[in-house]
């Protein structure tokens, strides 16, 4: 009985070590450089100093937060972005999917299926326990490209590859700078002859973080 005893007790540890091992290997999966965009873009942030000194900038809220942290092919962020009169009715929400090559940086966009169900799920991401990447639907050609500068990572989607219909545009383009305490964010849609249709007109929102809870 003894040595049946200790026989589980073995079996116990070498299960507890391996448990440490695998979720340290889950760790080393990403460099250094993607887990430190990872982390900056993760927070609550806001435009709402700018857009007191500048009216043509509205006053938004940007939420982003890891999710599915256990996979290991990217790291996953739901980003959620609303004005701040009207926090419950987020006019944009996305995944985003992190990844690296070489000193490439990529975040892809993607919209979900049923998207009203997932209003303000940064507060509980065990909602998108409930989901995975076939919910998704990709938003082709508007892949973020960045690079890594000394203090930002600073990049943009590619030429008209980014399509949007939105207030009769034809494309639309993105261009960011992420910093480890403030993200701009300059997004702005053309028509088919280039004339721009939407977006701001005088640079980008600059969005300062006010929460990380991580």
């Amino acid at each position: 009985m003894k040595h049946f005893i200790l026989y589980l007790a073995v079996i116990f540890l070498c299960s507890c070590s391996k448990s440490n091992i695998d979720e340290n290997a889950n760790q080393s999966t990403f460099s250094k450089d993607l887990i430190s965009l990872a982390s900056w873009m993760d927070g609550s942030f806001s435009n709402y100093n700018q857009s007191i000194k500048d009216s043509n900038f509205f006053d938004i809220n940007l939420e982003m937060v890891k999710i599915w942290e256990n996979r290991t092919d990217a790291i996953w962020l739901y980003v959620e972005q609303a004005s701040s009169a009207r926090l419950s009715a987020p006019y944009r929400q996305r995944i985003y999917r992190l990844t690296q090559k070489e000193d490439k940086f990529f975040s892809k966009v993607y919209e979900l299926k049923n998207k009203n169900d997932f209003i303000q799920a940064h507060k509980d991401i065990n909602l998108f326990n409930s989901i995975d990447t076939n919910d998704l639907i990709e938003r082709e050609g508007c892949t973020v490209a960045m690079n890594l500068n000394d203090t930002s990572f600073i990049g943009s989607t590619k030429d008209k590859e980014c399509k949007s219909l939105l207030f009769g545009a034809s494309y639309a383009t993105s261009e960011v700078e992420i910093f480890q305490d403030k993200i701009l964010s300059w997004d702005r849609g053309y028509d088919s002859n280039d004339n721009q249709v939407w977006g701001s007109e005088d640079g980008p929102y600059i969005f300062q973080l006010v929460n990380k809870d991580n």
